[in-house]
């Protein structure tokens, strides 16, 4: 009998302790699979660097700047072409323009690259729970197979940039609208809306989330308070539209600033010796209602009620959307998540608020090709840093697929910056190049010619070279001219000195690099 008890206790210990090690085995399995960093994603519509994290004085952005001091900021990150669409397929398909062939704002990159595995996609395929809301890819043209979830804030439209609540601005929406209507023009969103455009300015005496932007922070809140229940990691992008035009806010952010306080552009003047069609003429801003006769920058300036007028508002816009970073954060650090979790904030492209009497974006000069791009928490060894390495919009595809612990796809054409992550001072590439395709916008004159612009952007110097595009081959034709700027002696890029004689040689190893930048 005592043998048999023996026996049984035995057997009882053996369960027990296999048991216990069964529970080891898959708490540990457990631990692995939530071992992958969270990834909060933001990408900010037309946020140029004027941010306090870059030095900025004027403008209020201490969200964006307490998220700066844990993470890194890339002083010099570049854009591969300066407008939505393709700016936003460029990083999030690793690939430059000419791979994707996006150089517009209405082609979507799967019609050209239909089995690309975009971003997102790489991180639902590997085990995340990718959730999109507002713009990640451009406006409309979303990339349904990226997400797990895309959310979408009802009662607005599908393209909710050009939202006002004003009743003037309201007015001229509808007036619109019935016009189209009438001559058969008109074309209802999803959810019933037609986009038009009214005033480039409001600031009405709203809550946050009476405009887009605010209503989709409170719904990304409360997905992140789902996100944090599940057991797997996620990869949440939450795009907003701000500062894009129309620059539209609550009226306590336009309050925070004085006109006469803000700096207006020194060098309200085209580039000299450029040619005159690299800065074609600022169409987007014209489109509004009260911007109708916007001068052309080779026609002259704004006054200076109207500049001031418009940088007022845009940094209101910014001082908005930074608000909405701010809740984000403090959620994520409410909730828990923060520890284990990479924040990305990147705008996709600079934009000119004056500069060569500019007021929009797609050139390729240095304001509207360089962008803020910050990295923060997880992963971050070199917090609270800035770094003056190059980088390119196409590196941070391979560097969430660094940081996160997966294989980087061969194919991609950057680099990760997971090394300058761990040390601000390291190089991991010698030039950044950008390019911008001349012709599908504007006005009829300027659609009669498509060129392309490429660029290379060393340490000093930015290089461009202008051929003639020939849109039905796609591919580029006879070289049209060249230019050529200096940033030690000109930051702003206010002189080409490309047909200076002296300049001949470094001419020739700037072709050489461009060339081999764009495999041209």
């Amino acid at each position: 009998m005592v043998k048999i008890k023996l026996q049984i206790s035995l057997f009882i210990l053996a369960v027990l302790v296999l048991s216990s090690c069964q529970n080891t085995v898959e708490k540990k399995a457990e631990v692995k699979k939530q071992s992958r960093p969270n990834i909060l994603f933001i990408p900010v519509d037309d946020l140029r660097t004027d941010l306090g994290a870059y030095g900025n004085v004027v403008v209020k952005s201490p969200n964006i700047d307490k998220l700066a001091s844990n993470g890194m900021v890339f002083n010099r990150a570049y854009c591969q072409q300066a407008v939505c669409t393709a700016s936003r397929t460029s990083l999030l398909t690793g690939l430059r323009p000419d791979s994707t062939q996006i150089w517009d704002l209405k082609t979507h990159f799967r019609d050209a690259m239909p089995d690309i595995v975009s971003l997102p996609q790489f991180f639902k395929n590997n085990g995340y729970h990718t959730v999109g809301l507002g713009k990640t890819f451009h406006n409309t043209l979303q990339d349904s197979i990226a997400w797990n979830e895309y959310l979408h804030v009802d009662g607005f439209p599908f393209d909710p940039d050009a939202v006002y609540v004003n009743q003037d601005n309201l007015i001229i929406q509808k007036e619109k609208e019935l016009k189209l209507v009438k001559k058969g023009k008109h074309k209802f969103d999803k959810y019933g809306f037609i986009y038009t455009k009214a005033k480039s300015i409001e600031m009405a005496d709203v809550g946050d989330d009476d405009y887009y932007d605010g209503a989709q922070t409170t719904m990304a809140i409360k997905k992140m308070r789902e996100l944090k229940k599940t057991d797997k990691p996620f990869f949440l992008s939450v795009g907003f539209y701000k500062p894009h035009l129309p620059f539209t806010a609550p009226k306590k952010y336009w309050d925070m600033y004085n006109s006469e306080d803000i700096p207006l552009a020194k060098n309200q003047f085209p580039p000299k010796n450029s040619p005159e069609f690299a800065m074609h003429g600022d169409a987007e801003l014209r489109g509004y209602a009260d911007k109708h006769d916007l001068p052309k920058p080779a026609e002259g300036s704004l006054s200076e009620a109207e500049q001031r007028e418009l940088i007022h508002a845009y940094y209101a816009c910014v001082t908005y959307v930074d608000a909405q970073i701010g809740r984000l954060m403090d959620e994520l650090e409410k909730s828990g998540l923060a520890e284990n979790t990479i924040v990305v904030l990147w705008g996709d492209h600079g934009w000119k608020l004056g500069e060569h009497n500019g007021w929009a974006k797609q050139t390729n000069y240095e304001i509207d090709t360089r962008a803020p791009l910050i990295i923060s928490g997880k992963g971050v060894k070199s917090k609270g840093e800035m770094t003056q390495s190059l980088t390119e919009f196409v590196d941070v595809y391979p560097t969430l697929c660094d940081m996160t612990g997966f294989e980087i796809p061969k194919y991609l054409q950057g680099e990760s910056l997971k090394p300058i992550l761990e040390n601000s001072k390291t190089i991991v590439k010698e030039a950044a190049y950008s390019q911008f395709l001349l012709g599908r916008y504007g006005s009829k004159e300027d659609r009669k010619t498509e060129r392309m612009g490429y660029t290379v952007r060393t340490e000093r110097y930015r290089y461009v070279e202008w051929y003639k595009w020939n849109p039905k081959q796609k591919t580029k034709g006879d070289f049209i001219t060249r230019e050529l700027f200096d940033h030690k002696t000109d930051p702003q890029e206010n002189s080409n000195i490309a047909d200076v004689p002296e300049n001949k040689e470094l001419i020739l190893g700037l072709s050489k690099s461009l060339t081999k930048g764009f495999i041209l």
